[in-house]
């Protein structure tokens, strides 16, 4: 959902926008142009679901820091954030990171795939919509490319989506040359030496903090996490 999360930000620029702001938006004032109530409040469902449209959550309020600053890290922002909210979405990352560029990806072997993870809980034709939802937003992301034949392609990683996958691994507990390694940054399809290229071009902008010591890293975000956020990180680790 891509182009409703674009639309949905240009309507309403105030980061600090409620839940409520957003559902009225969608619901009310149909900014996504929807036909049906019906449909507006699905919409406002999904988005939810996939971004959770809240202020208060460190992942949303960071997905519209960095959208607002790097334009063309937005396909890949909301691939991170997607992932780290939707267990199904990333569950078939494995099966498309792991093909080699170039390669078909056929809808078939992807429905196997899905229903391989959880075998039976979805009908035919449910897995059937499912991958074509799922090959959609790899293709959004840039990892797939094509309308009808969709081959394995390589994403555009800039100083924001790394640095938001940075993040993404840092709340989960990574820390130094870890934070290089992380589900997150594999997303990008972004070797190390590059990724730290764009985390210093991040901190150049003052987006993160980034130093570097010989082998040391340390990966810091004064200006994306709050003290009491920090301080629950704190204790979990």
């Amino acid at each position: 959902m891509l182009d409703e999360l674009g639309m949905l930000f240009s309507y309403i620029e105030k980061p600090s926008a409620s839940k409520d702001d957003y559902l009225r938006a969608i619901d009310e004032e149909n900014c996504l142009g929807k036909r049906s109530g019906k449909t507006r409040r699905l919409t406002y469902r999904y988005l939810m679901e996939l971004y959770s449209l809240d202020s208060k959550s460190v992942l949303f309020r960071t997905l519209r820091y960095f959208w607002a600053r790097d334009e063309v890290g937005r396909p890949l922002l909301a691939l991170l954030c997607a992932y780290a909210r939707d267990p199904l979405f990333r569950s078939t990352a494995p099966y498309i990171l792991k093909l080699p560029r170039r390669a078909l990806m056929e809808r078939p072997p992807l429905e196997d795939f899905i229903d391989s993870q959880e075998p039976g809980r979805f009908s035919k034709a449910t897995l059937k919509s499912v991958a074509q939802n799922v090959s959609s937003s790899w293709t959004k992301s840039g990892h797939l490319n094509g309308r009808v034949k969709k081959v394995r392609a390589h994403p555009t990683p800039t100083p924001g989506s790394v640095s938001y996958a940075l993040l993404l691994g840092y709340l989960t507990g990574a820390r130094g040359q870890g934070l290089f390694r992380t589900e997150y940054i594999k997303l990008l399809d972004c070797p190390r030496d590059k990724a730290i290229e764009l985390a210093e071009e991040a901190s150049r902008k003052g987006w993160i903090t980034f130093k570097r010591v010989g082998d040391v890293i340390e990966v810091l975000f004064p200006n994306l996490i709050n003290q009491q956020e920090q301080e629950w990180l704190r204790e979990q680790g």
